[in-house]
This record gives structure tokens, C-alpha cells and sequence, in this order.
């Protein structure tokens, strides 16, 4: 009982809080400006949306063929169909069990190939830590290429939490910059007392980066870095471009050029890492930056910036549900074959 409070309270919590943010952006903007968001949903151009949701789907297979390169190095030949759809079910998961999206794309194909858990497990952080590094070189280059912009983006940012935004009860944003400020601190400092205090904890720990260190370098293991390092460059380069070509879907956006792009994508990066998903952050925080190059001067955050945000991330928030659900049904299926496959092996 306890086990599935603690669950029900994981899925509950990050869920409600999206849905909270939703309604504050929303509740924030003056009724000209609601008006003004949905007329920018009709009138985008969503051939645009679709071409970004195959870029997206893109990068999830050329992820699936990278981690096989990984595997395939500790002594594991997975199926790549059975490792992109562990790929899409860590993706799904993540929705409704936050930051366990992991774990469970390795019990997936441990489950389907036999590859041990803290093995996959440790290839995919080797993984984690190639996309950090990948996302930094990102960074860099969108900070040299408008180091002048810094100041606009800090003067928005700051109109932002201290609560100008929109006409409606927008001072609830400083209250929740606090509120959040203040409860990664605490957090943070409970994580290092619990770590300190507890010698369990401490040895758990050892144990699994003891498990989970022949996965993590892997990296360093396979004969295939160069194609390695291809994946992923496509894997980067499909995640830009499929946020970037949404920006065609609207006259408004269209011209504003591979700078608010970069200034965007980082944003709504930031977004995701923020509250799992990005719900309701995504869009706000991709506005807030967009709305910086359609008219810096503007107050709160323009309503063609908002539904450009809010278009992107739900389609490919949708396409990665979707996606995640065909593979969870595929990939049941299967297990369930190799388990009666097994078992008739066995009775002989």
C-alpha cells in the first residue's frame, strides 16, 4: 500500500504541478492575447509541424542504431528493432514516472535480449554524457554567435519572475521563482545529509557505479566510434531541425533566422530538464526567448511566441506518445513469445 502511495504521489505531483503552469501562462495573458494565441493555432501552416515530427522520429532510430554500437561492445548483438522500441518505452515512461525512463529502456531489453541491467543501464549514462557534452558545444555556439543578445535575454527574463507578464495574476511567478529556487537548495542539502548519514546508502551506491561501470565505458570499448560519432551528430542535427523548421508554420516567425533557433531550442531545453516532459515550461520558456527577436520591447511574451512553443512541444510530445505506445504494445508481445519459446524448449 505504502509502495503504490509513493507511486500514485510520483506520477500525481510532477503532473499537477504541469497542469498548475499551464493554467498560470494562460491565466497571465489579457484577453486580446488568448484571442490572439488560438488565431496563431489556425492560421499555422502544419506541414511544417509533420516535416519536424519525421526529423524527430529520425533521431529516435538513429539513437536506437548508437546504443547497439555500445552493447555490441561489452559482447551484446541486440536486434535493433527490439532496441528502439526500449528506446520509445524509456521515453513514455518518463511522462508517468519521472527520471525513470533509464532504468526501464534497460529492463526492456533485458528483458528482450538478456542484457544484464546494470550493463545497459551503464551505457546508457555513457550516452547521457555524450548529449551533455553535445548540448554544451550547442550552448557555445549560440553564445558566440549573439553574445550581444545577452542583456536583452537577462532584461526579459527578469521582467519575466518578478511578475510582468500578461494582465492577469502574474505576480504568482515571482512567489513560484521562489518557491522552486528555494526547494532545489533544501533539496539539495537533504541529498547530502541523507548520502553523509546513511552508510546503507553509501554502499548501495558503490555497489551500483561498481555495476554499472563496464556500461559506462563502453564507450571507449567500441570499434565503431566513428560511426558512433555520426549518430550522433544526426541525432543533434535532426533535434534542432525539427524544432527549427517549426518556425515556418508562421508568417511571424518564419524569417527570424538559425539565432533564435539555437536561443530557442536551448530555452525549451532548459524547459524539459526543468519539470519531466516540459509541461506548461516548454512553451513559456521557448515564447519568452522568441519573444525577445519578434519585438524585445514587448511585455510578457507575444502570443505568435507562445503558440509556436506550444506547437512544437505537442507534437512532439504527441508523436513520442504515440510512438511509446506502439512500442509498449509490440514489445509485450514479443516478450510474451519469447516466453512461451522458452518454455517449449524447456518441456522438450
Amino acid at each position: 500500500m505504502k509502495d503504490k502511495l509513493i507511486s500514485a504521489i510520483k506520477l500525481i505531483v510532477p503532473l499537477g504541478f504541469g497542469v498548475f503552469l499551464i493554467w498560470l501562462f494562460y491565466d497571465a495573458l489579457c484577453e486580446d492575447q488568448k484571442k490572439d494565441l488560438f488565431i496563431a493555432f489556425k492560421k499555422a501552416n502544419y506541414f511544417w509541424v509533420v516535416l519536424a515530427m519525421c526529423f524527430g522520429l529520425l533521431s529516435h532510430m538513429s539513437r536506437a542504431w548508437r546504443w547497439r554500437y555500445l552493447l555490441e561492445s561489452m559482447g551484446h548483438k541486440v536486434k535493433y528493432w527490439n532496441a528502439y522500441h526500449a528506446v520509445m518505452i524509456g521515453y513514455i515512461i518518463n511522462y508517468i514516472l519521472p527520471r525513470a525512463g533509464e532504468a526501464s529502456r534497460a529492463g526492456v531489453l533485458a528483458q528482450t535480449e538478456k542484457v544484464p541491467f546494470k550493463k545497459g543501464f551503464g551505457s546508457i549514462i555513457a550516452e547521457r554524457a555524450v548529449d551533455v557534452g553535445m548540448l554544451g558545444i550547442i550552448c557555445g555556439i549560440a553564445l558566440l554567435m549573439q553574445f550581444d543578445m545577452i542583456p536583452a535575454f537577462q532584461t526579459k527574463i527578469e521582467s519575466f519572475t518578478s511578475g510582468e507578464f500578461g494582465c492577469g495574476n502574474s505576480s504568482a511567478f515571482s512567489i513560484l521563482g521562489n518557491v522552486v529556487k528555494y526547494g532545489i537548495i533544501i533539496g539539495f542539502i537533504g541529498i547530502v545529509v541523507i548520502s553523509v548519514a546513511s552508510q546503507n546508502f553509501r554502499a548501495k551506491v558503490v555497489d551500483f557505479v561498481k555495476g554499472v561501470w563496464e556500461g559506462a565505458i563502453s564507450i571507449f570499448k567500441t570499434d565503431k566510434k566513428l560511426l558512433f560519432i555520426l549518430h550522433t551528430i544526426i541525432i543533434w542535427v535532426m533535434y534542432v531541425a525539427m524544432f527549427a523548421v517549426v518556425f515556418f508554420s508562421l508568417d511571424s516567425t518564419a524569417n527570424l533566422g538559425v539565432n533564435a533557433w539555437l536561443a530557442g531550442f536551448i530555452a525549451g531545453t532548459i524547459g524539459l530538464i526543468i519539470v519531466q516532459g516540459g509541461i506548461g515550461v516548454y512553451p513559456a520558456f521557448v515564447g519568452l526567448i522568441i519573444t525577445t527577436y519578434l519585438n524585445p520591447d514587448a511585455s510578457g511574451i507575444l502570443p505568435d511566441a507562445l503558440a509556436l512553443g506550444w506547437i512544437i512541444w505537442a507534437s512532439q510530445t504527441g508523436m513520442m506518445i504515440i510512438l511509446g505506445l506502439i512500442s509498449l504494445m509490440v514489445n509485450s508481445k514479443n516478450v510474451k513469445l519469447a516466453k512461451n519459446e522458452s518454455a517449449s524448449n524447456t518441456s522438450e
